[in-house]
């Protein structure tokens, strides 16, 4: 429910029919994510407020660091080697990796 709100702004009939829900489940839900303050509901449509913008971000870094769970166990290897000089380690892990969000975490 919460995905489904972060990529667009969404009705709440829309949002009820698309999740498979129950009525009681959908209430619920809905209204423990405006209690925390991750969605906002105005004239009958849910968005996300900005704090919950960084936690979907947050989160969508967390799904592509478990996605490359093997190439990140590389770049420990990696980082952990003397021989290599500081350059061509950047430059390797940026060539294992391939994902920028995790790229700049790593690199910088």
């Amino acid at each position: 429910m919460f995905c489904s709100i972060a990529k667009e702004s969404v009705e709440s009939d829309v949002l009820k029919q698309t999740n498979g829900l129950s009525k009681k489940q959908y209430y619920s839900r809905t209204s423990q994510l405006l209690k925390v303050g991750l969605i906002k509901r105005k004239n009958s449509r849910f968005s996300l407020t900005a704090f919950g913008a960084v936690v979907y971000h947050a989160q969508l870094v967390i799904e592509s660091g478990i996605k490359n769970y093997w190439k990140l166990k590389a770049v420990d290897s990696i980082q952990s080697s003397t021989d290599i000089a500081e350059q061509e380690r950047v430059k390797l892990i940026k060539s294992i990796l391939g994902d920028n969000r995790i790229e700049k975490i790593l690199v910088e």
